[in-house]
């Protein structure tokens, strides 16, 4: 049975409460998700900033953790066979709800759907969100072939339009309830603005859409969650 402290994370980012669960993470899309899960879900937790500007994801005690060297990733110490490190935020999303109780409906029939949805943010809404940034934002933008740029903004523009569609009648993606699926998509709909991509990606003429982001976005464990951690931490 390992410990906190048998990770080697514990010593670039001790624990100060390891009783805790322990939250290894950066306010990006994907951090957001989880801070905003253990922030509605009432559990006890201990966030440590994993600066991705410092580069704090290509340690090896971060790689330990999670040999992808990503972020978020967490440890429970109060796992079911003692401490248990997860990462990957879909997974940390899901193994948090079944602990909490909470935000993933025991119903198979609803479950099935809120999981569906969390895979559709997992396999398409994040990463070709992501890649629009590089390309229309970042490095890529100056890239004289401008067909990778074209690819991402028409894909993220599909997928998109497919959430508004859903959206259309529904207060939430999925179950008729808010729950992870909700919490991993929107963090995704708010990266535009940094991505300065609102505009080409028309984001004003999804009425649903916008409706249900601002409303996921007012919660309070929403707007606790945009920054923690600290980025600055």
């Amino acid at each position: 049975m390992s410990t906190l402290a048998d990770h080697a994370i514990s010593t670039l980012r001790p624990a100060t409460q390891p009783d805790r669960i322990q939250l290894y993470s950066f306010p990006t899309p994907n951090g957001i998700k989880v801070s905003a899960m253990l922030e509605e879900s009432g559990l006890p937790y201990e966030p440590h900033t994993i600066s991705i500007m410092r580069d704090d994801q290509m340690t090896p005690e971060f790689i330990a953790l999670n040999p992808n060297n990503k972020i978020p990733a967490i440890i429970d110490p109060d796992g079911p066979d003692g401490a248990l490190p997860i990462f990957e935020s879909g997974a940390i999303l899901i193994y948090l709800a079944e602990k909490s109780g909470k935000f993933l409906p025991d119903n198979p029939v609803d479950r099935s759907e809120v999981v569906q949805w969390l895979m559709w943010q997992m396999g398409g809404l994040g990463p070709m969100s992501g890649q629009l940034g590089f390309f229309w934002k970042f490095a890529g933008a100056e890239y004289e072939d401008k067909r990778p740029q074209e690819r991402y903004l028409n894909e993220t523009k599909r997928l998109l339009g497919v959430l508004d569609r859903h959206l259309e009648g529904k207060d939430f993606v999925a179950a008729g309830q808010y729950t992870i699926a909700d919490m991993a998509i929107w963090p995704w709909i708010r990266a535009y603005d940094f991505y300065e991509s609102t505009e080409v990606l028309g984001l004003a003429d999804l009425k649903n859409l916008t409706r249900w982001y601002e409303a996921c976005l007012a919660r309070p464990a929403s707007q606790k969650a945009l920054n923690i951690p600290d980025r600055n931490g």
